[in-house]
This record gives structure tokens, C-alpha cells and sequence, in this order.
């Protein structure tokens, strides 16, 4: 039997302007590195002493660095719960429907790579989201208890040298022989091909970044958004946002008051860098960057639901209707702005007017999301992942 489209006109505004949110601040983040690619973003960097910059940088570290990744991925795992529990309570769950609709966004995440840019995280998403889809059935306490395991679990990095040992694989040498220069080269002079040869050789070399810390923490937020979507939370979302209110508070006031000491304080001591205690201070960084992000959600749910905030944060939500196409977007934009098929910009922006750039392109987004949606039902890839997934064509024009 073939699965069919369960029709959902009910869209939670909220968590639809969840999504915009978290699309903006990945973008800001993004193009810092699509600036200026890891193997030189450091002596970059050191070049922009003006006030501003240093004060732009500084916003990154504290604000956005490491915050909106956990977002993303939690709202994706969500997302796909609560597509899978309102099959399974219509009887409709199917394995090869979700087997079908993750192995698409692999190969969109695939494409993604090859095509625009190295940074891809579809691919991986597509990869947890199947696996999330296999636990459904499984008990919530277990879920939960496995999302803060791997969240906390703190030798990954070791695992993945054992087992790149075991299967001979050293990332290292795929950026063997390239400099700040020649990658500076490539991307603002060379052609489309030698762009996309090294857009490939750059995702290699960063698949132990990608696995041993990245991969982690999507895999811990899918969980945590199945936990809440098979609560389902996002039917109460008032309620819930107000239930926990004061543990939020809380566990955002302690880990700010360690994120604060591990980036302005615990440096000044050798403790800091030890090989005992180093490797625990900076996992206990990153959780709290996860917690921190996690509270950009409750003060913007607490917001929208008890001020008059509400006007101000409801334009996220046309973006994040669109989030994937959006997202694919922002790397179209970020291939036209800094490679030698656009404009050329690589390393030219400091982080200040980088800022600016991702705030205006997130504007754009918005103002072109809006009038999309005023004709249409999905955003264009979320039309084809859809067709494609139910494998029939599905109108996209609204009815007028």
C-alpha cells in the first residue's frame, strides 16, 4: 500500500519561528567559516583589532558559537517524532516510507556537499533521523537516559583515533601540502571544479571534528526532541514552557557563570590546559553551551506566549516553514558571495561586516519566505522531499 500524506493545516507557529531562529543562527555562524575555512580562520581572524570587531567576536563566542547547532538538530529530531507518532497512532507507521524519505535527505545532504559547500550536516541528520525513527517504540526513561549519555560521554575523540587506527584512515592527508594561500586561491580564482575537489577534501578532513563532536551532540538532541514529541510536549507548549521556568532559570544562570570562567578566568591557570583536567573543562563548555541554547527556546517561548513580543518573532516563522530550502539557500548565497563564480569575497569581510551579511541575507530570507508561502503550501525542496518520500506528485499552488 502506498503511504499517503497525513494533511496537517495545524502548524505550531512556534515552532515553526523555533526553526527561523535556529536558521539564522546557523548562517551567522557559517559564514564565518565560509569567510575563511578552518586551515587559516585563526591568523585571519587576528588581523581585525577595531573595537567593533573585537566586540563582534566576542558576540560570537558568547552567543552563537555552538548554541544553534544543538537548536537545529533538536528541532529536526522533533520534527521527525512527530511525523512518525501521528502515523503510528493512524496505524500508517511504515519502515520503508522512513527508510525512503532519510535516504533523500542523505542524498540531498550529499549533493549539498559536492555542489555548495563542505559544511553539510543533512547527510549525518539523515543517518540519526532513521535511527530515531527505530526507537519510537522504545520507553521514554530510555530515550532520555540515552540522549544525556551521549551528550556526556567523554571519550570520543580517543575511540575515533582507535578506530581510524584499526581501518588505516588518516584525514589529515587530504589537505596534505594546502596553505591559507592555496585554498585562498582556489576559492576567490579557480574554477567550479577545483571549488568542488576541494569542498570534498575538506569534508574529509574534518570528519573527526564532524564525528567526534558534532555527530554526538545531533544524535543526544534528536533523542531529547523524540522524548519531548512522544510527551508531546508541543500540544501544551504554554504550559510546559511555564512548568519549567524556574530549572530553566537556574541551569542557565550556573553554566553561564562557568561558561564566563572557563573563557575569562580558568585560561590565567596551567590547570586549564592539563591533560588530566583540560579535556573535562572543555566538555563541560560545550554542555553548556547545548543548556544555553536550549534556554534560547524557553525565553523565546516565554516571550511569545506572555508579552507582546509576540508581533516581533512571528516573522521567524516564514523562514522556518522553509527551513530546508532555506538552509540549502544559504549556502547558494554563501558559493555566489566569497567563491570565484560571484563575487569574490573570500577573506575580504571582516567578522563585523560578516555579521551584517548573514543579518541582511537573513532578511532577505524572510521578506522572499513570505511571499512564496502567500502562493504556495511548502518551500521548493520541501515540496520535492514530500513528492518524492510519498512518491506521487502532491500540489504545491495554494488553492485561490
Amino acid at each position: 500500500m502506498t503511504q499517503q500524506p497525513i494533511l496537517n493545516s495545524n502548524r505550531i507557529d512556534l515552532l515553526d519561528v523555533y526553526r527561523g531562529f535556529a536558521i539564522f543562527g546557523i548562517f551567522v555562524v557559517n559564514i564565518v567559516i565560509m569567510n575563511s575555512t578552518f586551515i587559516n580562520q585563526d591568523q585571519f581572524a587576528m588581523q581585525f583589532t577595531s573595537k567593533l570587531d573585537m566586540v563582534t567576536q566576542r558576540v560570537l563566542q558568547l552567543f552563537f558559537y555552538t548554541k544553534f547547532f544543538p537548536i537545529f538538530s533538536l528541532l529536526f529530531g522533533l520534527g521527525i517524532s512527530m511525523q512518525a507518532l501521528r502515523l503510528v497512532e493512524k496505524n500508517k507507521l511504515s519502515t520503508p516510507f522512513f527508510i525512503r524519505r532519510m535516504f533523500i535527505l542523505f542524498i540531498i545532504g550529499v549533493l549539498h556537499i559536492t555542489l555548495l559547500w563542505s559544511g553539510d550536516v543533512l547527510n549525518v541528520y539523515a543517518l540519526i533521523g532513521l535511527m530515531t525513527t527505530f526507537l519510537i517504540k522504545k520507553s521514554n526513561r530510555l530515550i532520555l537516559r540515552l540522549s544525556v549519555f551521549f551528550l556526556l560521554f567523554p571519550f570520543y575523540d580517543q575511540i575515533l583515533e582507535a578506530l581510524f587506527r584499526l581501518i588505516s584512515f588518516k584525514p589529515g592527508i587530504y589537505l596534505e601540502g594546502y596553505t591559507g594561500e592555496t585554498v585562498r586561491h582556489i576559492i576567490r580564482n579557480g574554477t567550479y571544479t577545483e571549488g568542488l575537489k576541494l569542498r570534498l577534501l575538506e569534508y574529509f578532513s574534518n570528519i573527526p571534528m564532524l564525528f567526534g563532536f558534532l555527530v554526538p551532540m545531533a544524535i543526544s538532541m534528536f533523542l531529547l526532541g523524540l522524548y519531548l514529541g512522544k510527551n508531546k510536549v508541543y500540544t501544551h507548549l504554554d504550559e510546559f514552557i511555564n512548568q519549567v521556568k524556574k530549572p530553566m532559570l537556574i541551569t542557565a544562570l550556573l553554566t553561564n557563570i562557568y561558561r564566563l570562567s572557563f573563557l575569562f578566568i580558568l585560561p590565567q591557570y596551567d590547570i586549564y590546559s592539563s591533560e588530566a583536567f583540560g579535556p573535562v573543562f572543555i566538555k563541560l563548555m560545550i554542555v553548556s553551551d547545548v543548556i544555553m541554547g536550549l534556554f534560547y527556546l524557553w525565553i523565546m517561548g516565554w516571550l511569545w506566549y506572555n508579552t507582546k513580543w509576540k508581533t516581533i518573532l512571528s516573522p521567524l516563522r516564514y523562514v522556518g516553514k522553509m527551513a530546508l530550502t532555506n538552509y540549502i539557500m544559504h549556502s547558494l548565497i554563501g558559493l555566489i558571495l566569497f567563491s570565484s563564480v560571484g563575487f569574490k569575497l573570500y577573506e575580504k569581510l571582516s567578522p563585523s561586516q560578516a555579521f551584517l551579511t548573514a543579518f541582511l541575507v537573513f532578511v532577505f530570507q524572510v521578506i522572499v519566505s513570505k511571499f512564496w508561502l502567500s502562493f504556495y503550501r511548502y518551500g521548493p525542496l520541501e515540496w520535492v522531499w514530500r513528492c518524492v518520500s510519498y512518491k506521487t506528485l502532491l500540489p504545491i499552488k495554494k488553492k485561490t
